[in-house]
């Protein structure tokens, strides 16, 4: 159970860490969009996070 807990945060820091790098690495023309966009992600990921957590947490109590 803790190798799985390590191995999704693990996955999670590196997809963050992989997104911001993408993100810094676009044209002077797109930065509007490259905003919204990040920040569309920015949302996606916090719901997702707090999803898999509620989830999570749901399966410990249930367990």
């Amino acid at each position: 159970m803790d190798i799985m807990f390590g191995l999704v945060i693990f996955i999670l820091i590196l997809s963050v860490v992989s997104t911001l790098l993408l993100t810094g690495k676009s044209d002077e023309d797109y930065s509007s969009s490259t905003k919204r966009n990040t920040t569309n992600l920015t949302l996606i990921y916090v719901v997702i996070i707090f999803l898999a957590l509620t989830s999570l947490g749901i399966y410990i109590w249930l367990t």
